[in-house]
């Protein structure tokens, strides 16, 4: 006697078709949240260098701000940072976005006091996340003001009081 159990070669070819259509429907929404993940870094690392120049100018740099973030990483007399590890060094990749931090070309006066951690201060700063090359990503920045600026093709050049070609974020 045979036995007949199991699957036929149609049934195993349908399964697979059914599970092909399901995966041509998932993947492009997953993509988009992995977009809007790393776009959501971008503007976490935005926020993260505006809160630590907030704390840099009123704790420890006489109103004046850190210059790269490097100054920003420096540790102050009581060994804290003002900015974490995962944005320790000018140009870093946080989630596709390269994340850089420029000051003013106003430097501090001669007459200033140096900050507690001896980085360099300015008057102002601004700060960009760059998406990679060739990707739909937004572009974000930010400057003294505190506001967030995105461009969805074009780099966000702010100064440090002016939006530059931004888009204050909502």
């Amino acid at each position: 006697m045979k036995s007949n159990k199991g699957f036929t070669l149609i049934e195993l070819l349908i399964v697979v078709a059914i599970i092909g259509i399901i995966a041509a429907i998932a993947i492009p929404g997953l993509l988009r949240a992995r977009q809007a993940g790393n776009e959501a870094s971008g503007i976490g690392s935005m926020r993260a260098i505006n809160s630590s120049q907030a704390t840099f100018a009123a704790s420890c740099a006489n109103g004046y701000y850190a210059q790269t973030l490097e100054d920003l990483y420096l540790p102050s007399a009581n060994q804290t940072r003002f900015i974490g590890d995962d944005l320790n060094i000018t140009g870093i990749v946080k989630s596709t976005y390269a994340v850089t931090l420029d000051g003013s070309t106003n430097g501090a006066p001669a007459t200033a006091p140096p900050s507690c951690n001896t980085g360099a201060m300015g008057t102002g700063y601004f700060a960009f996340a760059e998406p990679p090359v060739g990707t739909d990503m937004r572009h974000f920045g930010t400057n003294t003001s505190g506001t967030l600026y995105y461009h969805l093709t074009a780099q966000v050049a702010p100064t440090d009081l002016l939006p530059g070609n931004g888009t204050p974020l909502q």
